[in-house]
Formats: structure tokens, C-alpha cells, sequence
């Protein structure tokens, strides 16, 4: 009597199952076009597979922070640009109180500029997501406090912030400040001070007082040009850093591609051969396992 012996049988049901767990995998690599599943598929390359997706989500951490610092600076870019239309304002009344105007025209100026004036605390108290965005790294509170008169008026302000800008970090080994700087900073409190030395001057009527107070103006208008022109400069410098780290994360997104995607073609051919070489060994495998009967009577 004929009986298959045991070793070649589980040699061709180890044989078989190989086959059969390779084709299952290359069917699987065709269907999704990834060739790696499990860290064993290849070690090396899941090794530099996962360096390359921690440096990809460090570069979306410097996006979301680049996002964060455009928004801030383009809020204070707003702010500036509307204290610019304050001191525009300011400047056009300045040269009427120069001129031959009526006591009641001068009070009708001095009433206005008292309005913007309060225009401007509120602009230079601006704040972005809760924190103030003219207080330097002092950003729980207003930067800016205001003594007023008995009548209500804003008499003076002073500025209270720190002495230091926050820095955000927007691309590897590159930091950046989206907020005016302590020393724009302290020259926006001036400018509203000077405001006030123009109101005072245009409510007391007199010629020779709104000359001496238009100096003062002219220099907080320098100023604020000068703020503007530095936070285009630095708007101009997170976009950059940004275009840098999509392009970084683009390159690491190929090289990704390169370890993990599946080369169809090849991966066609190899599940061809693998199928046919499953179905010969199934084959093989049905003759050494056949016991018929026969063989038992034998």
C-alpha cells in the first residue's frame, strides 16, 4: 500500500500557502499601487518611510504656524493702515487750523479729531485671536492705557507692553516676528499723544498752537509709513518660507512615492508568474496527496 510520506506532504502544503499569501499580496499591490502593507514587506524602505512622514508633519506644523503669523500680521497691517487714514485726516485739519477759520469750524475739527482719536486707542488695542497684537510678548492685556478728563477725554496714553516681540517658528532654523516691533509700538502710543496735542490746539483756536503741534504729526506719520513698509517686508518673508516648505513637502511626498508605490507593470508580471506557479503546484500537490481506495485494498 502506497502512503504519501508526511514531510513531502507539509512541504507542499507549506509551498502552496507561500504561494498563495505572495499572490494575495501582489493582488493587493496591483489593486491599491502600494507595495508595502506591514514593516516586514521591506524594512529598509518602511525604516526611510517613516523618517520621511516625520519630517512631513514638521513642515505641516511650520505651514499651520506660517498660516497663524500671516493672519496676525495681516491684522496688523489693518490696523496700521487705518491709523494711517487717522493721521491723514489729522495732517488735512492741521493745515485748515492754520488758516483763516471761523471759531466754530475750529471746534467742529477739534470735535472730529477727538472721535478718531478714540478710533485710534481702539486700533492700538487691536487684538487677534484674543491676544493683543501691540503689546509685544505682553499680549493678556491691553498694551495701552488711557487717562481721560472729567468730561471723558482722552488726556494721554502710555504703553504698557513688553519690551520684546513674540517669534514664531515658520521653517526649519527660521523664526519670525508677525508683530510690529516695541519701538513702532511706543511710536503708535506718540501718535496718539500727538492727536491730542492737535485737538488741544485746534479747540484753543489759536494759529501759532496748531503750528506747533504739526511737527509731532508729521513725524508719527513717518513713523507709521516706516511700520507699514516693515510689515509688508515681513508678510514678504512668511510667504517665502511658506512656498519653501510646500516644496520641500512636495519633494518628500515623491520620495515617499518611491519607497512605497508598487511598479504595476512589474507587479502584473510578477502576479502572473506567481499564479501559474501556484496553480502547477496545486496540481503537483493533488497527484503526491492522492490515496484512492485502490491503493488501500493494494
Amino acid at each position: 500500500m502506497r502512503i504519501p510520506d508526511l514531510y513531502t506532504s507539509q512541504s507542499f502544503l507549506g509551498q502552496i500557502q507561500r504561494l498563495s499569501g505572495r499572490q494575495a499580496n501582489l493582488q493587493q499591490q496591483v489593486a491599491t499601487g502600494q507595495r508595502i502593507f506591514r514593516p516586514s514587506d521591506d524594512p529598509a524602505a518602511t525604516g526611510k518611510v517613516l523618517e520621511l512622514q516625520a519630517e512631513k508633519q514638521q513642515i505641516q506644523q511650520y505651514a499651520r504656524n506660517g498660516e497663524r503669523a500671516l493672519a496676525i500680521s495681516q491684522t496688523t497691517y489693518s490696523a496700521i493702515s487705518d491709523l494711517k487714514k487717522i493721521s491723514d485726516r489729522a495732517g488735512e485739519m492741521g493745515v485748515l487750523g492754520v488758516g483763516v477759520i471761523d471759531p466754530a469750524s475750529s471746534q467742529g475739527y477739534s470735535t472730529e479729531l477727538n472721535q478718531l482719536i478714540e478710533q485710534g486707542l481702539q486700533r492700538i488695542n487691536a487684538s487677534y485671536a484674543g491676544e493683543r497684537i501691540f503689546g509685544g510678548t505682553k499680549t493678556d492685556t491691553e498694551p495701552f492705557t488711557a487717562a481721560r478728563d472729567a468730561n471723558g477725554k482722552i488726556t494721554g496714553v502710555t504703553y504698557a507692553g513688553a519690551a520684546d516681540a513674540p517669534r514664531i517658528n515658520v521653517g526649519e532654523n527660521s523664526t519670525i516676528s508677525p508683530y510690529s516691533s516695541p519701538t513702532t509700538n511706543q511710536q503708535l502710543g506718540d501718535f496718539i499723544n500727538n492727536l491730542i496735542a492737535m485737538r488741544e490746539a485746534l479747540t484753543s483756536g489759536g494759529t501759532a498752537a496748531v503750528q506747533a503741534a504739526q511737527p509731532g504729526l508729521r513725524t508719527s506719520e513717518d513713523q507709521i509709513l516706516g511700520a507699514v513698509s516693515d510689515i509688508g517686508a515681513t508678510q514678504t518673508r512668511i510667504e517665502g518660507d511658506r512656498a519653501q516648505s510646500e516644496a520641500r513637502f512636495s519633494e518628500l511626498e515623491n520620495l515617499t512615492s518611491k519607497e512605497t508605490d508598487a511598479d504595476l507593470s512589474g507587479t502584473i508580471v510578477k502576479l502572473t508568474q506567481t499564479q501559474t506557479a501556484y496553480q502547477a503546484a496545486l496540481q503537483v500537490g493533488a497527484q503526491v496527496m492522492r490515496v484512492s481506495l485502490l491503493d488501500y485494498v493494494r
